[in-house]
């Protein structure tokens, strides 16, 4: 069976992809109270490191959850100017300081960890996990092969006009599928993905939308180790947010949510953020109420 990219919404829409061969790719206070509830290169396979023993210990008690907060890198990213060679060079000084970031994180954890390979395209093409560009989607990461595909235009256009100052609207994409690679190699995917190779269309879209979601809480527990130097500012992290609140699936019913509700899509963002914690990221152990 083709392996399944981990999508993220391309544009200001709901409901992007649903069922099991697609998946996988406002109010600051009322955010804010959520956060504080409840807590193409070569082909490799996706790895088994994490904690515990088990595809489900893996996935709920892994050894990354026990790290602590991620330790800043002093990121530092450039403006984006309107050419597709500005944006390449905002994503890999991005994707630059995702690598030392999370390779420190992993290392704290006693776990082994490879950089994905980056694809930053222009002109549409395949991957492992299918073609790209898809229908509403500017991102994903491929697990077959542990790259990540951005499309450099394609962010933009999808983007639902999003003026290019607002950089930390494309810095969350980025960081999202970043989000999908740690998760890959911790070895938290095989579990979600036993989950949606046996499951029922309920049970396979919740596992889709704790696997988002928790892609969410990393972005954002990246991005607030990073704030200081970024600089994520007060009217990039408003950006942000109401960018994610319309990317939400409110307009879809639950059965057929893969993402998650508009809510939750920001409010797990701003769970990292705030916390930067990443035991505040166990999406796993978290209430169905939360990743709805």
């Amino acid at each position: 069976m083709r392996p399944r990219p981990r999508r993220s919404a391309g544009g200001t829409i709901a409901g992007i992809f649903g069922g099991l061969t697609a998946m996988i790719v406002l109010g600051i206070l009322g955010l804010t109270l959520f956060a504080g509830q409840d807590g193409v290169s070569g082909t490799r396979t996706t790895t088994s490191s994490g904690g515990g023993t088990s595809p489900r210990e893996k996935a709920t008690d892994s050894k990354l959850y026990k790290t602590g907060v991620l330790t800043p890198v002093s990121c530092t990213l450039p403006t984006i100017e309107p050419s597709a060679a500005s944006m390449r060079r905002f994503m890999d000084v991005l994707s630059d300081c995702l690598d030392v970031s999370w390779s420190k994180q992993f290392e704290k954890a006693g776990l082994p960890f490879d950089k994905p390979d980056r694809v930053f395209w222009l002109e549409p093409g395949r991957s492992p996990c299918g073609t790209y560009p898809a229908p509403g989607a500017s991102a994903f990461y491929c697990p077959a092969n542990n790259t990540m595909y951005v499309g450099l235009r394609h962010v933009v256009e999808t983007s639902g006009g999003e003026p290019l100052s607002h950089y930390a609207v494309f810095a969350r994409v980025i960081a999202h599928e970043y989000g999908h690679h740690v998760q890959d190699r911790a070895g938290i995917l095989l579990y979600a993905d036993r989950r949606m190779e046996t499951g029922d269309t309920g049970t396979r879209n919740e596992a889709s939308r704790r696997i988002e979601l928790q892609a969410q809480c990393f972005a954002g527990a990246f991005l607030g180790s990073e704030r200081a130097t970024l600089p994520m500012t007060q009217e990039q992290y408003t950006a942000m947010i109401i960018d994610l609140r319309g990317r939400g699936e409110d307009r879809l019913p639950p059965e057929e949510r893969d993402h998650g509700l508009g809510r939750h899509y920001a409010g797990w963002v701003v769970t990292g953020y705030d916390g930067r914690r990443l035991t505040l990221c166990n999406t796993w152990t978290a209430p169905s109420s939360k990743v709805s």
